[in-house]
């Protein structure tokens, strides 16, 4: 009798995750940005980013600098270069971070809480937020030291 293990499914439902933004493929977005709603990324996303919302960066997309996430991000494609630092890429997100089998991250991840699905390669490192947890990924104030 063959045993199968158990296949984890992650269902994307743009409409109901209120994905407003998107990147495109072979698009390239550079640049301090603010983004209102989810955000599905196919193309690539590099610079200082704050997203209102969840992000997807779907197979064939990256994203790469000091990113700010409110809700979940799901990882089907790259965050971070191949051959960087992990320090490059600095992604917090406030939410669930679901790294799916064809997703690759090597930046650094901060987030509440981690899925990583079979395949799923998580190259640099990863920090769990605690609550109360105020991280200088994207501070808009850093305080002076008397």
């Amino acid at each position: 009798m063959d045993l199968k293990p158990p296949q984890d499914t992650l269902t994307i439902d743009p409409i109901a995750m209120n994905v407003v933004n998107r990147v495109a493929s072979g698009c390239q977005l550079n640049g301090d940005l603010n983004f209102e709603g989810g955000l599905l990324v196919q193309g690539e996303l590099a610079g200082n980013i704050r997203i209102n919302g969840c992000l997807i960066v779907w197979t064939g997309g990256t994203v790469r600098g000091r990113v700010h996430v409110s809700g979940d991000l799901y990882l089907f494609g790259r965050l971070g270069d191949a051959h960087a630092s992990a320090h490059e890429t600095s992604l917090e997100c406030q939410g669930m971070v679901c790294v799916s089998s064809t997703g690759i991250s090597t930046g650094t991840l901060m987030a509440r809480r981690l899925q990583l699905y079979e395949g799923a390669d998580l190259q640099g490192p990863f920090k769990t937020l605690k609550p109360g947890d105020n991280l200088p990924v994207l501070q808009d104030t850093v305080p002076n030291a008397p």
